[in-house]
């Protein structure tokens, strides 16, 4: 992952709606939510949820597909993973071992 791909994705997830968007896609797995069902859960108008819904996808970070008359919003989670390998490059001087701490899935820093 290049540093403007990064910067793509950070800006993506800088805003509130979206980041929730994502999560929540991310917790739904390889089976996705319907922008519908995103839309309910997440309280926000349809025509709102569909810009936040296409910033990320322009940053990588979701793809779509068509199910009858329903979109399905998947995360890309490829693109999250280089992300994080993005960040954690050149951990502890290449030890990462040193830098991670706490387990991932927990909410502490």
């Amino acid at each position: 992952m290049e540093s403007t791909q990064a910067l793509a994705a950070f800006g993506a997830l800088s805003q509130e709606t979206r980041l929730a968007a994502l999560r929540l896609l991310i917790a739904a797995g390889p089976q996705g939510l319907a922008a519908g069902q995103l839309a309910t859960q997440l309280a926000v108008p349809a025509n709102t949820l569909s810009a936040h819904l296409n910033t990320l996808s322009q940053a990588g970070l979701v793809t779509s597909h068509r199910d009858g008359r329903r979109v399905i919003y998947t995360a890309r989670t490829e693109t999250m993973a280089a992300l994080i390998a993005y960040l954690t490059r050149d951990c502890c001087g290449g030890a990462p071992n040193l830098c991670f701490t706490a387990p991932f899935g927990t909410d502490q820093p």
